[in-house]
C-alpha cells in the first residue's frame, strides 16, 4: 500500500528506475516497521524479553536483508517492464542465486556450531556425569540475566554458549578427582580448580565465542578478589564471567547432591543477594531476582533428568553461596 501510495505501479510500469526507487524506499521502510512491531510483540508477549529490550535493534537488523531483497526485486519488475522483457530480468537471478547460497553458507555454519557445542557439553556430562543437566540449566538462566539487563541478542547467544560451557575445562580433570568419594585434599582442590584455564586452552581457537571464552576462564573469580584462578576483583572480572558466576551459583544451590538437598530457588536467591558484593556482582544477582520473580524458574532440562547415581564427585566448596 505505501508503495502504491507513492506512486509506484506507475514508475515501474513505465520501467523508469530511478523513479521507482523513492516509492520502494518507502514501502521496505513501512515493511521493517511493521515487521518490528510484531517481530517485538512476540518476544515480549510470548518470550517474556523485558518490553526495554524486546524491539532493540530489530529495526537496523530487518532494514539490510529486507532492502537488498527489495531491490533485487524491483530490478527484476523493472526490466520486466523494459522492452528486453523476461530475457533482461534473468540477470538478476545470478545475485538472487549468489546471495541464497551465502545465507544457506551461514546457516550450515551455525548449525556446525550448535553441534560443537553439544559434543562438548557432552563429553563434559560423559566424564561428570553427576551434573548432568547441569551446563544446560547454567546457559538458560545466563541467557535470562542477559535479557534482563538489556543486551543485544548476538550477546544474548554468546552469552547462553559461555553458560553452557562453563565447565568444559573439567575434561582436563582426572575422573578420578571428579568421582572421588569423600573431601578433596589440598593438592585435588587445587588440581580442579585448574578447570577454567584447562577450558580456556580447549576453546581458545573457537573463534565464534568471542566473550564466553573469557566467561570460561573467569567465572569463578569473586568480587572481592578471593576466587581463582588469577584473584581478579571487581570491575576487572569479564562482564560475561560475572553473569554465569551468578547463574551457576543458583544452579548449584538448587540442585540436590549427595551432600546437600536442592534448596526452594526463594532461599537461593536470598543467599546470592547475602553473597551480593562480595562474592558476586550485584547488578547480575539483581537482573536475575527481577526475571525470575516475574517469569519464575522454569528449566528446559531438570536437575534429575540423566542422573548417574552415586556419590558427588568431588566439589569444590566456595565460602557463601554454592559453587563449582
Amino acid at each position: 500500500q505505501a508503495f502504491g501510495a507513492l506512486g509506484g505501479s506507475g514508475a515501474v510500469s513505465g520501467a523508469r528506475l530511478p523513479y521507482a526507487l523513492v516509492p520502494a524506499a518507502g514501502a521496505v521502510l513501512v515493511f521493517c516497521v511493521v515487521l518490528t512491531v510484531l517481530d517485538g510483540g512476540i518476544l515480549a508477549a510470548a518470550e517474556r524479553v523485558p518490553l526495554r529490550a524486546a524491539w532493540r535493534g530489530l529495526f537496523l537488523r530487518s532494514l539490510a536483508p529486507v532492502a537488498v531483497h527489495g531491490l533485487a526485486g524491483l530490478v527484476m519488475a523493472v526490466l520486466w517492464a523494459s522492452p528486453y522483457g523476461p530475457v533482461a530480468s534473468l540477470l538478476v537471478l545470478l545475485p538472487m542465486y549468489i546471495s541464497c547460497w551465502v545465507f544457506a553458507q551461514y546457516q550450515r555454519e551455525r548449525a556446525a556450531h550448535q553441534a560443537t557445542i553439544r559434543a562438548l557439553v557432552q563429553a563434559v556430562d560423559i566424564k561428570d556425569g553427576y551434573t548432568r543437566g547441569h551446563s544446560e540449566r547454567v546457559g538458560q538462566a545466563s541467557m535470562m540475566i542477559a535479557r534482563e539487563l538489556g543486551m543485544a541478542d548476538e550477546r544474548v547467544e554468546v552469552l547462553r554458549f559461555a553458560g553452557i560451557l562453563h565447565d568444559v575445562g573439567k575434561l582436563g580433570v582426572p575422573t578420578r578427582l571428579l568421582r572421588k568419594d569423600g573431601p578433596l585434599t589440598p593438592e585435588e582442590r587445587e588440581i580442579i580448580q585448574l578447570h577454567p584455564e584447562y577450558g580456556h586452552e580447549m576453546v581458545r581457537g573457537i573463534g565464534f565465542l568471542g566473550e564466553a571464552r573469557a566467561a570460561i576462564l573467569h567465572h569463578h573469580e569473586r568480587l572481592d578478589g578471593s576466587g581463582y584462578p588469577y584473584g581478579l576483583a571487581g570491575a576487572q572480572i569479564p562482564e560475561f564471567a560475572r553473569v554465569v558466576a551468578v547463574a551457576d551459583a543458583f544452579d548449584a544451590m538448587t540442585s540436590t547432591r549427595t551432600y546437600s538437598r536442592a534448596r526452594p530457588v526463594a532461599v537461593a536467591l536470598a543467599e546470592l543477594e547475602r553473597c551480593a558484593g562480595s562474592q558476586f556482582d550485584p547488578v547480575m544477582v539483581r537482573a536475575l531476582v527481577r526475571v525470575l520473580g516475574r517469569d519464575g524458574w522454569h528449566p528446559v532440562v531438570t536437575a534429575d533428568e540423566g542422573r548417574v547415581p552415586g556419590p558427588r564427585p568431588g566439589s569444590v566448596a566456595v565460602p557463601g553461596a554454592a559453587s563449582r
